[in-house]
């Protein structure tokens, strides 16, 4: 996995990614997923994160909840059961690493809390790669939608997809990455996401998705 050998550049947008120490399983239900969701939101503020900001309230009031300023701006996500892609970009110095910081901590207490556990949860320190180029912008974006193609296909990235229509079908699907937002969907976790990239990124045949996908895996060293 690549290390940060620069600081972040405002304005720039970045991949930035984690997975849980020894491939350890990092959500284990919909409880896991939606608390991780709800931390992108509330983490995702220049003020201390609260824990009463999540108190009972259910997840799509967490989501409704007002913010101040955010510390980044996020243009996608997936979540899968042993780590996490998200798009993000640095809007103020050092906001990126602050945020990733808030939510990384937020959740790893939560997660030890429930689960009877102690220590690190996550690779320390996260990953990240910059997007340098419209077109490796687009490639990235569609590399984090298609990856819970690894839950029905596991070798998607080395052998030739047998029914990509049925894929496109389950990614399409699946409630814990932006896709579904992306395609138009009024889900609660838009408010996840930061506008602007709703004119950035265009829609394309799952075909395309996965071509594309495939190429910024060839041009990464993410395992």
């Amino acid at each position: 996995m690549t290390k940060r050998d620069a600081p972040f550049a405002v304005d720039e947008w970045y991949h930035c990614y984690n997975r849980g120490i020894e491939n350890r399983i990092t959500f284990e239900d919909t409880r896991d997923y939606h608390r991780f969701l709800e931390l992108l939101y509330l983490a995702n503020d220049t003020s201390p994160l609260r824990r009463d900001d999540i108190g009972n309230h259910k997840f799509e009031e967490v989501l409704s909840i007002p913010r101040g300023k955010p510390l980044v701006a996020i243009g996608a996500f997936c979540l899968m059961p042993n780590h996490f892609h998200l798009v993000v970009k640095e809007i103020s110095e050092g906001g990126i690493s602050a945020f990733m910081r808030k939510l990384g901590t937020a959740y790893t207490l939560y997660f030890n809390s429930r689960h009877g556990r102690t220590g690190n949860l996550f690779l320390k320190p996260f990953r990240s790669r910059h997007v340098s180029t419209d077109q490796y912008f687009q490639h990235l974006i569609n590399y984090v939608h298609c990856n819970p193609v690894a839950l029905y296909e596991p070798a998607w990235k080395t052998r030739h997809v047998v029914d990509p229509q049925f894929l496109g079908e389950r990614i399409a699907a699946y409630p814990y990455s932006s896709l579904s937002i992306h395609a138009g969907a009024q889900a609660p976790t838009r408010a996840i996401l930061d506008t602007e990239i709703f004119s950035m990124v265009r829609t394309v045949p799952i075909q395309k998705m996965l071509q594309e996908a495939l190429k910024y895996h060839a041009d990464s060293d993410i395992p």
